[in-house]
């Protein structure tokens, strides 16, 4: 009687789960309802088949329970059965299994297998890393050939001829395309991040080219990218007259390392991020050496317009004008001719203070050139130590010798050592020509001034 009333129950459930599954709740609320209307229907289905149970007659209770304990032989004969079954077909399995694998190493077919598992597994980190999958996307609801490798190598199971015919196909196909130069269309990432559909020049498995710009191979997303910086432009244009070519042989950029050089290259500081890696002290080195270069600009074309005035001077002595050196100096002797050979004294120190007047005109920014040659060197000097200083405190922060944490201080150094010396060096030939040019237009006013007394005098004399 009692074990009975207890199956009643666990019937009521199994029949209201059914139910239960037909409909689906949208909200959580909905669901709570479902669940208080099945659970009231269990009550109501127990109840009656209760009522119905204390209304049999004890002779129909007794031949329900016999009815119920045959099924529940039956059921546990059924089980028996199919768990021997079971038994004799994992025996079974397993006498086949090793008469497989006996077979296999009396073939010669268990080294085969490793070594097309060992071939597999290197050759999927070989098309990983190959932007030539690209080209080869899988097929809806396959997995990518380099996953289907590695699968194929961690695989237990006998390999079958056609996976085995799939390994050969994969690596044939990697080795026929390393030597081709293919056109293909393909996703690729724009700078922005979107993906746009694109015709892709591949050149092997070493680079490939869209629209004329340099892309990149991102292995994890198995696409193309293109690179956030360009080469320089001999490489752009290169590239450019490649992707333009119809047939013949046409020259093209190759990275033989496979993109790994094309990376550097975009890792490669411009110059302008060069200068600014040298921080305050590349600044102050680069406003003088700017100083520097418009003060020689300045005097260089005032000395140029000197000499100009000066050579046409010399082609009409007997007129001097104010507008030039020369003409100044010859303008500045004065005295009586008749007398000139004993104020000779008196006119040489004239003319000699007339062409000193000059001189500082002539030689200016000169001093400032020189202050200037000088004081690039020792503001570099200031940024080497400035940057060893944050080469050791990075390192101290950090507790290792990493390269990449001393890079900074090691560019500021060095940017600024090379600004310094850059700013000397040039300064000091802007200086030299400089120094050329006003000794040449003082060495004029020197002959003429002296060859001018000379002449006056000699006259004198003859007369």
């Amino acid at each position: 009687m009692i074990r009975i009333k207890t199956l009643l129950p666990v019937a009521a459930a199994l029949f209201a789960i059914p139910a239960l599954g037909q409909q689906q709740a949208s909200t959580l609320t909905e669901l709570l309802q479902e669940v208080a209307d099945v659970r009231t229907d269990e009550n109501a289905a127990f109840e009656k088949n209760r009522a119905e149970y204390d209304g049999t007659a004890e002779a129909q209770k007794a031949a329900l329970l016999q009815r119920a304990e045959q099924q529940r032989a039956q059921l546990d004969a059924a089980s028996k059965r199919l768990s021997d079954t079971y038994a004799a077909n994992e025996q079974q399995i397993s006498n086949l299994n090793t008469q497989l694998r006996d077979k296999a190493a009396a073939l010669g077919l268990a080294e085969l297998f490793g070594l097309a598992r060992q071939n597999a597994n290197d050759t999927s980190s070989i098309l990983q890393q190959s932007l030539i999958t690209t080209q080869f996307p899988p097929a809806a609801g396959e997995v990518a050939r380099d996953e289907w490798l590695r699968q194929f190598s961690a695989a237990r199971a006998t390999p079958t001829a056609a996976e085995l015919e799939r390994l050969w196909l994969e690596i044939q196909r990697e080795m026929t395309a390393s030597g081709q130069v293919a056109k293909f269309r393909t996703r690729v990432v724009q700078p922005g991040g979107e993906a746009v559909e694109s015709d892709v020049i591949r050149i092997g498995p070493f680079n490939a080219t869209a629209n004329g710009q340099f892309l990149s191979y991102l292995p994890n997303l198995r696409t193309l990218n293109v690179l956030p910086r360009q080469l320089p432009d001999q490489f752009m244009e290169i590239a450019g007259r490649f992707t333009n070519a119809a047939s013949g042989y046409a020259q093209a950029v190759v990275d033989p390392n496979r993109g790994v050089m094309l990376d550097l290259y975009v890792e490669r500081p411009t110059n302008l991020e060069r200068v600014e890696s040298g921080e305050l002290i590349g600044l102050i080195i680069i406003i003088v050496g700017v100083l520097g270069f418009l003060a020689f600009v300045f005097q260089l074309i005032s000395l140029v317009i000197v000499k100009l005035a000066v050579n046409s001077q010399l082609k009409n002595l007997e007129r001097p004008t104010a507008n030039n050196p020369l003409g100044r100096v010859l303008l500045a002797f004065k005295g009586d001719k008749a007398k000139i050979e004993e104020d000779s004294d008196v006119a040489e120190l004239r003319i000699t203070e007339a062409v000193l007047r000059e001189v500082p005109k002539l030689e200016r920014f000169q001093a400032f050139l020189r202050l200037c040659v000088a004081a690039g060197p020792l503001l570099g000097l200031i940024g080497t130590v400035v940057g060893m200083i944050i080469t050791f405190q990075s390192i101290t922060e950090s507790g290792s010798s990493d390269p990449k944490l001393m890079a900074n201080g090691i560019g500021v150094a060095m940017i600024a050592t090379v600004l310094g010396l850059f700013v000397a060096i040039a300064l000091l030939f802007a200086n030299a020509l400089l120094n050329s040019l006003s000794r040449g237009v003082v060495q004029i006013l020197d002959e003429q001034s002296a060859g001018m007394l000379a002449e006056s005098i000699e006259k004198q004399r003859r007369a």
